[in-house]
């Protein structure tokens, strides 16, 4: 059995500039269906998925994910008629009635949500697919699919909480033997997401896409500044959902479109609103950490309350709120549950991924086995890196190394030596964290590293944090966590141990957490030498670790991509698989031919301690 999962609405943004004219263009992201994805499952078995946004290189995007399609049916090496099924991972059929009492609200649902929009989608760009192998699951069911099925788990409770799908904001589920039952859903005016990113366009960034940045902005503010208000703005109730008055004060079409009347409430009761240019003040700082705390607060009421319903000691969790690391760590601070498990692609893009498994357990089983490191998405040989570097010949200067260890070797040496370094290898990441193939990588013990590449290499906001990648068998030593603690999919926050965090500067917070990734030989065996390199060269195995990517542009892809930010950035040095690039333009190409000379013998000297 062949199955594809996809996701997003092409049509979402043009209906809404055609019917809102005028609008700040972050405001047109309020609205359904970004991060479009493709996922594809083979006889069971989860083959390759990637985001559309890494082909049509336009950040988020909902188009139909034509390029991410094409990847994963060559990587299964299977044609498109070949493919028993197609699933997309909304499904709004029972919800016509619900859009049909207002002419804008029924022509969005005729032109944008029904099945008739998709199949026209379809058939532009899946020319000659049947109509009758296209399947749509509902969107909460999708993204608990997608947890449950990846979890490995047989039995557990399964939470998907999302700025909205359908109609809905938060799903529980109880998964048990291959089956989900839902127990409760909250409303998606009630929406707990819905408020987070109204807040985050409130604080001048972009809604449905820099929630992210409140997050890593909300450890320098003080909650207690604005804690009444959102205590107030968030009833919690007995059954496990919640009630938002302030959602709710919006009551006209053009109102709930765009919560005109929260945003005015805000305005009015909060701050004024930030304008995008506008300085960050220690208010804006105060409104990140009463938002979220507010977050942190809901999240465990509901994980509580429904955990001590079903008596079950396992979660897991997906849907947009699921990315957010805090709330993540504080989860796992509260001893609720004996385990936690995120799906990685947590937020839209992995709705696809859901979609394929439900359809997948639905037509003669699935292999409910724990995901491991998501590297499912393309690679590219020797020879199309050759022909990328050829085109940026007369520009930079090049070295080749004879295999793994010697580039491991050299590449320790440079970070050791406070260099930056893209590091591009292997098959890339699905979802939204760069977990060791497509990374910048840099020694988190120099204390001028996280502001030296927040301005010249990522060139985004000062205030955003990095995360460290290390060993699993030395994450107890500079974390607070049990000894082999496995956080491998950068996606919950930890404290630093108070004792090394002044040799970590560059990836310990202002609040002294780190968003932790651990590194296994098992699961992600060339990150995982490139650490052990590291640590024969600093004494910790140990990396600063941020996505290879500049602001506003996806995680890079094909190696002319990598090549071009490695360009464009500060970045010094840039490994593709065994090859080492500097600019010719500057000392850093003699370097590679010095650096290669006295490599030679780090290399040998490496691999004999390694022995």
């Amino acid at each position: 059995m062949k199955i594809l999962g996809i996701s997003g609405f092409e049509g979402s943004i043009p209906f809404k500039k055609a019917h809102w004219p005028n609008l700040e263009d972050r405001e047109y992201r309020i609205s359904q269906g970004h991060d479009s994805a493709a996922a594809l499952f083979v006889d069971g078995e989860f083959i390759a998925a990637a985001a559309e946004e890494r082909f049509s290189r336009k950040k988020h995007t909902g188009d139909f994910p034509i390029g991410a399609i094409s990847y994963c049916l060559a990587e299964a090496g299977i044609a498109l008629s070949n493919l028993d099924e197609i699933a997309h991972s909304f499904d709004f059929a029972p919800h016509r009635t619900l859009h049909s009492f207002d002419p804008v609200t029924a022509a969005l649902y005729k032109d944008v949500y029904s099945r008739e929009a998709v199949l026209v989608q379809v058939a532009r760009y899946l020319d000659s697919y049947p109509a009758d192998r296209v399947r749509h699951v509902g969107h909460h069911l999708a993204h608990a699919a997608s947890a449950y099925f990846c979890s490995g788990w047989d039995e557990c409770l399964v939470l998907v909480v999302d700025g909205m799908g359908e109609v809905q904001s938060a799903t529980a589920y109880h998964a048990r033997n291959g089956k989900l039952e839902k127990l409760q859903e909250t409303p998606a005016r009630d929406s707990i997401g819905i408020l987070y990113s109204v807040v985050t366009l409130h604080l001048g960034f972009d809604f449905n896409a820099d929630e992210y940045k409140i997050m890593g902005l909300a450890p320098y503010g003080n909650p207690a500044r604005f804690r009444s208000l959102f205590e107030q703005a968030v009833d919690l109730h007995e059954d496990g959902t919640i009630r938002i008055p302030l959602l709710r004060l919006n009551r006209t079409r053009d109102e709930r479109e765009n919560y005109v009347a929260t945003r005015k409430y805000l305005t009015e009761h909060l701050i004024k609103p930030r304008s995008p240019n506008d300085e960050i003040t220690d208010v804006h700082r105060d409104v990140a950490a009463a938002l979220q705390e507010c977050l942190d607060r809901v999240m465990l009421h509901m994980c509580k309350h429904f955990g001590e319903r079903t008596g079950l000691r396992r979660l897991a969790l997906a849907g947009g709120v699921a990315l957010n690391c805090t709330a993540n760590g504080k989860l796992l601070q509260s001893g609720l549950f004996d385990e936690i498990f995120v799906q990685p692609a947590a937020g839209d893009d992995g709705s696809a991924l859901g979609a394929a498994a439900l359809r997948v357990s639905e037509n003669g089983g699935i292999q409910n086995v724990r995901i491991p490191v998501p590297f499912y998405g393309p690679a590219y040989s020797l020879s199309q890196i050759e022909a990328a570097l050829k085109e940026f010949g007369s520009r930079i200067a090049v070295h080749s190394f004879e295999n793994l260890n010697e580039t491991c070797a050299h590449a320790a040496g440079l970070i050791a030596d406070g260099r930056v370094i893209g590091w591009y290898r292997g098959r890339m990441e699905f979802g939204p964290r760069a977990l060791g193939h497509r990374s910048i990588l840099a020694d988190p013990g120099h204390p001028e590293m996280r502001d030296r590449i927040n301005a010249m290499v990522k060139m985004r906001e000062a205030f955003r944090p990095f995360a460290p990648a290390v060993t699993l068998r030395e994450v107890h030593k500079w974390f607070d966590v049990p000894p082999c603690a496995e956080f491998p999919y950068m996606i919950t926050t930890v404290n630093v141990r108070n004792e090394v965090r002044r040799h970590l500067p560059a990836i310990t917070h202002v609040d002294g957490s780190a968003r932790v990734q651990t590194v296994s030989a098992a699961d992600n065996r060339e990150f995982h030498a490139l650490l052990e390199a590291v640590g024969r060269t600093t004494g910790r195995e140990m990396v600063l670790n941020t996505s290879f990517n500049v602001k506003g542009q996806p995680i890079v892809n094909t190696p002319r991509e990598a090549i071009e930010t490695f360009m464009n950035t500060g970045i010094e040095f840039l490994f593709l698989e065994d090859i080492l690039v500097a600019r010719r333009s500057t000392k850093y190409a003699t370097q590679v031919r010095a650096f290669h000379e006295v490599g030679v013998a780090i290399g040998a000297d490496e691999a004999g301690r390694g022995k």
